[in-house]
Order: C-alpha cells, then sequence, then structure tokens
C-alpha cells in the first residue's frame, strides 16, 4: 500500500485516524509493517502490499479458491478482449468520461476485473475484497500507481466517510449473509451526490434446478465443486444442440461461454458459495430510496430479459 491510502482509511472499529509502521518498503510503498489506530490502538497489519483488516475468509474461502485459480481469466489486459468492458458499460451505464479524476471503490473487487476498467478510465480506485482474492487482484493491479487493494469485511469497511465519487458492487453482496444489510454498509461512504451501481442475481423460474443442485454442492468440499464445474467444458458441445442442449440447460444448468476456462470458472462461480440470495427488481429499488438515493436507473443488458439479472444504479441524494 502507498502512504496516500492513510487519507482515505479510517479504524474500522472506532473510526480512528490510521498511522503506518512499516518494516518493509519500497519507494513509497509499505510491502510489510502495520497500521495503528491513534483512537483504539487497534493494529492491522500490512503484508504483500495489502492492508489486512479481516483475519479469515470466513464464508468466502471458495472465492479465495476460483479468484486465485482463475486469476487472469476475466481481466481483459490479459485475455486480449474487452468482454469485462463491455459488460461493466452494460450493467452500470457508466462511461470513460464518468470516471476521470475520480474516486472510486469497487466493493467486492475479486481478482480486480472491474477495478481494471475504472483504473484505466482514469479514476483513483480501491478495490476492497474480505476473500483472498485481493492476492491475485494485487497481481493484477498492483502496478498500477492508481490501484489501492484492501482486504476488508464489507459489513465493516476500514474507510473514512463520505470520500468516494462513485461506488459499485458488482455480483458480489448477494453472497453475504443478508445482501440488504451489505447494501446499507456502502452508502455512508459515498460523498453527496455520489452514485453507487449494483449488479445481483433476479429472483426468477430459470433457477429452479440448479438451487435444486446447490443444497448439494454448497455443502460439499469446495474442491469437488471445481472438479465437478469441469463438466461445464465438454457439455458445452451437447448443449448446444437443440431441444437436447435446452433440456441440459433447464435440468443441469452450466455457464456456456465459448473460452473453456471462462465457464468453468462461472459454473463454479454459480454452484459453490455458501450464500447466494436472489431479489426481485422492486426489492433493490427500494433498497435505493431507504438509503437516501435518487435518479435511479435501471439497467437492462441487451439480450437479457427484464426479469434476470438486477442492474441499478442511483445518486445518494445531496440533502
Amino acid at each position: 500500500m502507498r502512504y496516500e491510502a492513510l487519507s482515505i482509511l479510517a479504524c474500522p472499529v472506532c473510526r480512528g485516524i490510521l498511522s503506518a509502521t512499516p518494516t518493509v518498503e519500497v519507494g513509497d510503498d509499505i510491502v510489510e509493517g502495520s497500521l495503528d489506530c491513534t483512537g483504539c490502538a487497534a493494529k492491522y497489519p500490512v503484508r504483500n502490499g495489502i492492508p489486512r483488516f479481516v483475519e479469515h475468509d470466513v464464508y468466502l474461502d471458495t472465492f479465495s479458491f476460483q479468484w486465485n485459480r482463475f486469476h487472469d481469466i476475466q481481466v481483459d489486459r490479459w485475455n486480449n478482449t474487452d468482454q469485462s468492458e463491455m459488460e461493466f458499460r452494460a450493467k452500470t451505464g457508466w462511461r470513460p468520461e464518468d470516471f476521470t479524476g475520480k474516486l472510486v471503490l469497487d466493493a467486492g473487487g475479486g481478482a480486480g476485473r472491474f477495478s481494471e476498467i475504472a483504473s484505466r478510465w482514469g479514476a483513483q480506485v480501491v478495490c476492497v475484497d474480505m476473500s483472498f482474492a485481493v492476492e491475485a487482484a494485487r497481481k493484477n493491479l498492483g502496478g498500477r500507481r492508481n490501484v489501492h487493494v484492501v482486504q476488508a469485511d464489507l459489513f465493516r469497511l476500514p474507510f473514512r466517510h463520505g470520500v468516494f465519487d462513485l461506488a459499485f458492487s458488482m455480483g458480489v453482496l448477494h453472497h453475504t449473509p443478508c445482501t440488504r444489510e451489505a447494501f446499507r454498509c456502502i452508502p455512508p461512504f459515498l460523498k453527496a451526490g455520489g452514485e453507487f451501481a449494483v449488479f445481483l442475481y433476479g429472483l426468477g423460474p430459470y433457477s429452479y434446478f440448479s438451487d435444486i443442485w446447490r443444497k448439494v454442492t454448497a455443502r460439499i468440499p469446495y474442491r469437488w465443486v471445481y472438479y465437478l464445474s469441469w463438466l461445464s467444458i465438454p457439455l458445452y458441445y451437447p448443449y448446444k444442440i437443440p431441444i437436447v442442449g435446452l433440456a441440459g440447460q433447464i435440468l443441469f444448468p452450466v455457464n456456456l461461454h465459448p473460452n473453456p476456462r471462462w465457464r468453468w470458472l462461472n459454473t463454479f462461480d454459480w454452484y459453490s458459495p455458501k450464500y447466494q440470495h436472489k431479489h426481485t427488481w422492486p426489492e433493490v429499488y427500494g433498497w435505493y430510496e431507504e438509503n437516501g438515493f435518487t435518479d435511479m436507473k435501471l439497467l437492462v443488458e441487451p439480450g437479457e430479459s427484464p426479469l434476470g439479472n438486477i442492474n441499478i444504479r442511483g445518486r445518494r441524494n445531496p440533502a
């Protein structure tokens, strides 16, 4: 971490100011050391250049595994595509000019897939995740001077209130114990007039059979699920056959991305997490209203049903 990050960090316990005690430095980077709270005397380690405000990944061990195993597959700079950028544009409605010079929070950044885009668009980005996916994010983004990677719990974020211009959480909040409560934890860190965008799973019949399978897959060792998810690679071909493929996708859904590793990753991502809540548009829209947001925009991705995934962006009321 760089010293400049101290201007936005705060103790997650008492909101006190943090000071740095480095033991290994490279230039203005603190590689090893600690952050010390001047208020309650709590200490937080800095390891491998990442400030750590949690000791364990608790219920997110599957994400620690998957993002370090598949750290590069969805990052545009490594796969030489613009797939993640196009998805980010569709889900948020934002464009590069919205990010220039802004301070942006990626709440649940995983391996840094979308932080990479925001930083490339000219923002100062804070990529925070509770899992050890932060190691993959550091690997993918650590060389960028406009990115800070932080390991922390979304329910106890270590930032000063009202500092971020924009925040987004893409496919993350529904993997916490309570999506609504996780949502409520983000707005205090936005400036008045700041915007917050979310992507969440929609509640619908399309996931009926996969939810049945998840009653098993979410309870067995995730490495078993990892190997079972490999079946998505060969199933891609029979699932492309009319009628046969439709029946297969209904009874045993798998991801059908053309890239074999991408569909293996996405299938594992669907079946392995402990929590996977699903919601409705009106429900999530109501959360924005409850938390003082206005000017909400409901975004439907090209080719997607409006009853599928939920993409909403709102502006925090200046009042």
